[in-house]
């Protein structure tokens, strides 16, 4: 589902930006960085302080950067590692900021509101496991390796949490987001769980049939 929403939102509504941008001579790895700092920006500038819509929409405006860089890339036709070593390596700054930010609210660092130990644990959690859940992944592809699967896709958390942070703050109803968290705590820890148990069952079969192949008599 998700797959398709970038697809609707790339091919269509931003379509005119990926146009815009390209004709203006803008590297799509200039708008990787771009993106990302405005997320960093409103994750670390608006939630401490309370102003969880505000920073929701203000992280969503810088978001799309996701969805346009990736289209520009495809246009210009400058797919490259560099870029995708990039726009991840990015992705994780982006992603930190967020669960960082919701962190320090829970601190109570800025105005005091949403002072929760608890939820700044829960939110340290889905901070260092959204990590995790990624570098198994790149870890394990660099060895051969396929870990992809589990239920805490990158796109999911972030829309999950963005969403839900928003409406909690429109309705007043706390609760929204700290069920997210919890949600996102246990989703992430089964998602690097399940990738760790697929890679070594790789790694078994592997070292199985390479031992097989030593033992097989000569013809």
């Amino acid at each position: 589902m998700l797959e398709r929403f970038k697809e609707f939102w790339g091919g269509t509504v931003l379509a005119p930006f990926v146009r815009l941008f390209i004709r203006m001579g803008i590297s799509p790895d200039a708008v990787t960085l771009v993106g990302t700092i405005g997320v960093v920006v409103g994750a670390l500038a608006f939630f401490p302080r309370g102003e969880l819509l505000y920073g929701v929409l203000f992280i969503t405006a810088f978001v799309f950067s996701d969805i346009i860089d990736g289209r520009m890339a495809r246009e210009l036709g400058r797919t490259s590692k560099f870029g995708a070593f990039w726009d991840s390596t990015l992705d994780r700054i982006g992603d930190g900021a967020i669960f960082g930010g919701l962190a320090l609210y829970f601190a109570g660092t800025g105005s005091g509101q949403g002072d929760s130990y608890l939820y700044l644990c829960v939110s340290l959690w889905c901070l260092v496991m959204g990590s995790v859940t990624s570098y198994a992944r790149a870890r394990a592809e660099s060895l051969g390796m396929d870990a992809k699967g589990g239920i805490a896709e990158r796109a999911d958390r972030l829309v999950s949490i963005l969403v839900m942070t928003g409406l909690s703050d429109i309705f007043d109803l706390p609760i929204l987001m700290e069920v997210t968290l919890w949600v996102l705590a246990v989703a992430s820890a089964y998602t690097v769980v399940f990738r760790v148990l697929k890679v070594r069952r790789q790694a078994i079969a592997e070292e199985a049939a390479a031992a097989a192949s030593t033992d097989a008599p000569e013809a």
